[in-house]
């Protein structure tokens, strides 16, 4: 049962799961639900407005706790809102869509909140649901925001002295027309803090930063396109050559036999393993660090001796990394790289 990866293109993906046991385009969840009166009166039905993308949605708790003391008040405005209402002092303008359903269902995702309601229930009513669930909705809310930010701040402009991440350290672009291909070379700070090869603008936004630099061999006037193809095609082989490494040691340790080790692109999955000894792994596994990478290795190889999440299975898995917590918990907070 594989792990799942984010699509780094889909900002809806706001966490990242390893134990799901199909892929989907974002993590499965279930919206809230608020019962509508017993009592309330049946009403002309209304013409259904278009539904909002369902993005991510999360189940809250019998008693939405109170607003996130660090949360300002602030607006959050759905692109498709035709209602809104204050929370908490907060103005929350949603998407309201009327359906044939039984309960007032919440969705929040990217774009905001989006409420699904049946066509008899009053307008009054809807809002006292959404009151009894303003920390939860507000709570949501700024998660998202949060995360969209972060998403904004890890694209990558493809450009001479761009960086990213590579094996949990800073990788810094260098276009080199001397060079042949790609090659990475060492970027220890020298004394005075700037880079010991010349990184060019980089050396001024990372003194004192341990990095690596990658001269491509690309001129100056090169195409974001033209980087961003070099840059991935390196970063596929690199990743290549430490997978099978990787895989070498723990299927040793495990003793097992992967027969097929072969580098995926999926949108929903960090790596899957088969009964035949067939393991895939995402590339872009590369950009994070040994201990992150070992984890979703082992967690593989630990399927070719159990085919499940059973306690058995997690026992294998912290045979060979005591620790593996860690590593779960941080990948699924990760942002990936966006690359355009």
């Amino acid at each position: 049962m594989p792990p799942r990866a984010p699509d780094p293109r889909d900002a809806a993906l706001a966490q990242l799961s390893l134990f799901d046991a199909a892929p989907a385009p974002a993590p499965a969840a279930t919206p809230a639900t608020a019962p509508p009166p017993a009592a309330a009166p049946p009403r002309p039905a209304r013409p259904a407005r278009p539904a909002a993308p369902a993005g991510l949605a999360s189940t809250p708790p019998a008693r939405a706790p109170a607003t996130p003391p660090h949360l300002a008040p602030t607006e959050f405005r759905h692109p498709q809102a035709n209602r809104e209402l204050r929370l908490d002092g907060h103005l929350v303008a949603y998407a309201l869509r009327r359906s044939r359903r039984r309960s007032i269902g919440f969705v929040v995702g990217t774009e905001g909140l989006s409420v699904n309601a049946p066509r008899w229930v009053g307008q009054g009513d809807i809002d006292a649901a959404l009151r009894d669930k303003a920390g939860w909705i507000l709570r949501k809310l700024g998660e998202q925001r949060d995360r969209a930010r972060r998403l904004q701040a890890a694209r990558v402009e493809w450009r001479d002295g761009t960086t990213l991440p590579f094996l949990g350290e800073t990788l810094v672009v260098v276009l080199d027309p001397r060079t042949r291909g790609a090659q990475l070379q060492p970027g220890a700070p020298t004394a005075d803090g700037a880079a010991a090869a010349d990184g060019r603008a980089a050396q001024a936004t990372l003194q004192g930063v341990p990095h690596r630099l990658l001269h491509v061999g690309l001129p100056q006037h090169a195409t974001p396109a033209q980087i961003r193809d070099a840059v991935q095609a390196w970063l596929q082989r690199q990743a290549r050559q430490v997978f099978e490494e990787r895989c070498r040691l723990y299927a040793e340790r495990l003793g097992v036999r992967v027969a097929r080790l072969s580098l995926s692109s999926a949108q929903t999955r960090w790596g899957s393993a088969s009964a035949s000894g067939a393991i895939r792994l995402h590339w872009r596994l590369i950009h994070f660090g040994l201990a992150t990478i070992d984890y979703v290795v082992a967690h593989e190889l630990a399927h070719l001796r159990e085919m499940n999440h059973s306690p058995r299975f997690w026992d294998v898995v912290r045979s060979v990394l005591p620790d593996y917590e860690r590593a779960k918990d941080g990948l699924r907070q990760a942002v990936l790289p966006v690359f355009d």
